[in-house]
């Protein structure tokens, strides 16, 4: 599986890496964004990636970098744990990287036969904790909040009601398509999937972390890059970000209205077309 890094060019263009500068890739993957920033000047990068199967490509820049490169196998909302000295840009893109959504063992796919399980590593529990453990009402309350799912309150019904027939993600997606009349192209499971997928890896808490704490750790002029891709992410994003414009003198917005991907792009990689990107720089 070809992983092809979304807005590539744009991110750069934003993040515009100098130098002798250093900056952090909080979603290494399969390393589009990093070895772009590497290449695009005499610069370090360091990564953060909670999943284990990321290790070996991360292992292969060590070795092709040297001391340009460093990883930290970790969720990025503990940047601030973990790096102490200032650094000039952090870069994140909140997609379900292709390696994931490819891999039947993972159980990220609705296409695709695997375990409930959803994790991008470094966490407490599974999908199948969730629908197992959760009460009708609570697990309704997730798909609602999590996947903003119209039809919570039937599929959470529907899933209690069947929770013996559901072992697989093939299962659990035909018993959402079952009680949902299919509306234009999108799968009907597509929702669901994305919020229990959401609440396994505590992604939006996540995200509000490494944001409040990476603003504190850019140098003057540094830079904060996000690559969102649903609603629930980019509002979190651009909330944060017109906070701290407030700030007039310290920040400014990079991105007054969100960069989105070109047809060129789109044609090209079909799971580009809802991205966003959002920046914003320290002036001091």
């Amino acid at each position: 599986m070809q992983h092809i890094p979304v807005l590539r060019q744009e991110m750069l263009d934003l993040l515009a890496p100098q130098d002798v500068g250093v900056y952090v890739d909080g979603t290494f993957g399969g390393g589009g964004y990093t070895k772009a920033i590497l290449e695009s000047a005499n610069c370090k990068v360091i990564a953060f990636d909670r999943d284990p199967y990321v290790k070996v490509i991360a292992d292969k820049f060590e070795a092709d970098y040297k001391e340009r490169f460093n990883f930290f196998h970790a969720k990025y909302g503990d940047i601030r744990s973990i790096i102490e000295s200032k650094f000039d840009g952090l870069v994140l893109d909140l997609g379900v990287s292709s390696f994931q959504l490819s891999d039947p063992s993972r159980g990220f796919s609705f296409n695709l036969s695997g375990p409930l399980d959803m994790g991008m590593g470094l966490c407490e529990g599974t999908a199948q904790d969730i629908i197992r453990k959760y009460s009708e009402r609570d697990l309704a309350d997730i798909i609602y909040t999590f996947g903003e799912e119209r039809f919570s309150r039937r599929i959470a019904k529907n899933i209690k009601l069947n929770l013996n027939k559901i072992s697989n993600t093939q299962d659990l997606a035909n018993i959402i398509r079952s009680c949902i009349k299919k509306i234009g192209k999108t799968d009907p499971a597509t929702k669901t999937f994305q919020a229990l997928r959401i609440f396994v890896n505590d992604e939006l808490e996540e995200l509000k972390k490494v944001l409040r704490d990476s603003a504190h750790l850019l140098n003057t002029n540094g830079k904060l890059v996000v690559v969102s891709f649903h609603s629930l992410e980019d509002r979190i994003v651009k909330s944060f970000f017109k906070e701290l414009a407030l700030e007039k003198n310290r920040f400014k917005l990079l991105t007054k209205k969100p960069i989105t991907p070109t047809l060129e792009e789109i044609s090209r990689n079909h799971k580009s077309r809802s991205a966003k990107l959002r920046g914003i720089t320290v002036l001091y």
